[in-house]
């Protein structure tokens, strides 16, 4: 038996040992950036449910190389770049997560699945009742999406990569995952990690962006108690069934996830617990962890450090941000042109994660007027905002396909 030396039997410190400067450092900071990713989860600065998962596999598989075959490093986690369909049948009896990628992910299933979840928790009445006021707040909260695609373009990338980057302004993270499928493969681990992880740190930056742009006498604006006619759940699923079947008769490119949001939607509206249950626990949680699990083990050193990946990390921060700046431009127009009753913070629910930027600026309102009660609002310009993110990734894939 020959003599194992330290390095033989440590593979990881090996690995670490014998790769380029760059690889070294850069899966060291990916491993302290998975500690901070569960530290901020724990603490409930970011959706523990998400960052908890993403952060130990992110520290999992950077720690976890070894040579392979040919003395090649890898680990046995995932190997997204695979497409020779006998290679990955070979991987999919070795890497453990293979299978989860390939059944899952690759086909936009998971995107798919967070939707029926999502759908499960959109009250569609509270856009019903103010319609005009919530579009036009998503439509201001999707600047980032427009302004990043003509940005990114000049930054050398395609118009097809360009597109599926500038998505993350709409703070959608399914949408994100499937856009970047379809329009950039070859990108979509890249643009799916960026698309996440600044969806969990920019959330816990948009509330110091609001209170440096919007004084404290503006942020506790109450909005008035409306008297609504109140929208029955048959007339909830008459506008489910008709918007989803109008929005997949005109993008049918994106019809799997229209369907499965107001599939969602639908099965709350008819009363039938059992599938709200399965849908908005089972397959919502079920779904997010196994996200969160594979985005973090997909963030492997050789896989995230090329050079494009620091463009889309720009990109993505920017996007994020100018969609904040054209949601609060919106409600800053509606303040004026209701003479100073709208709250304008309403403007952040327009980046569409349900219902995190609802709950952000409710949470804000109340900090500054205890009396303050913007939700109903800022759930209906939320609930738009995924449906108006859809359409315009929708419209990215049907003309850039």
């Amino acid at each position: 038996m020959e003599h194992l030396s330290f390095l033989d039997l440590f593979q990881g410190i090996a690995t670490l040992a014998a790769a380029d400067p760059k690889i070294m450092f850069g899966r060291i900071f990916l491993m302290l950036l998975g500690f901070l990713l569960i530290y901020l989860g724990t603490r409930g600065v970011l959706e523990p449910l998400l960052m908890i998962p993403m952060g130990l596999g992110m520290s999992a598989v950077n720690a976890g190389v070894m040579f392979l075959e040919g003395g090649k490093p890898g680990t046995l986690f995932v190997d997204p770049l695979l497409s020779d369909p006998n290679d990955l049948m070979n991987i999919m009896q070795i890497d453990w997560l293979q299978p989860i990628y390939t059944l899952t992910f690759s086909n936009g299933l998971i995107a798919c699945l967070v939707f029926m979840g999502i759908g499960v928790l959109l009250d569609v009445g509270y856009v019903m009742a103010r319609p005009f006021q919530s579009m036009f707040i998503a439509l201001c909260a999707e600047l980032g999406t427009i302004a990043v695609f003509p940005i990114a373009v000049a930054l050398g990338l395609t118009e097809r990569e360009a597109a599926a980057v500038a998505t993350i302004g709409g703070a959608d993270g399914p949408m994100v995952l499937f856009t970047s499928l379809i329009l950039a493969k070859h990108l979509f681990v890249s643009i799916t990690v960026v698309g996440y992880l600044y969806l969990g740190l920019t959330y816990g930056g948009y509330p110091y962006l609001i209170k440096w742009l919007v004084p404290k006498h503006i942020r506790g604006i109450s909005m008035p108690v409306e008297k609504t006619k109140k929208i029955s759940r048959s007339q909830k699923m008459v506008f489910a069934v008709v918007s989803c079947t109008l929005l997949c008769l005109l993008f049918p490119v994106a019809a799997p996830l229209f369907f499965s949001l107001f599939l969602g939607v639908a099965v709350r509206e008819s009363g039938i617990t059992e599938f709200s249950k399965l849908l908005g626990e089972t397959f919502l949680y079920g779904a997010t962890f196994f996200l969160g699990l594979t985005l973090g083990v997909l963030c492997e050193a050789n896989t995230l450090l090329e050079p494009t990946v620091l463009k889309l990390l720009l990109l993505g921060m920017l996007a994020l941000l100018i969609s904040a700046l054209g949601g609060l431009l919106g409600g800053y127009i509606l303040y004026f042109a209701t003479g100073g009753k709208y709250n304008p913070i309403i403007g952040i629910a327009g980046v569409s994660c349900v219902p995190t930027t609802a709950k952000v600026v409710q949470k804000i309102a109340a900090e500054a007027n205890p009396n303050a009660m913007i939700l109903p609002h800022a759930l209906g310009a939320n609930i738009s905002g995924v449906i108006t993110s859809a359409v315009i990734a929708a419209t990215f894939i049907s003309v850039l396909r």
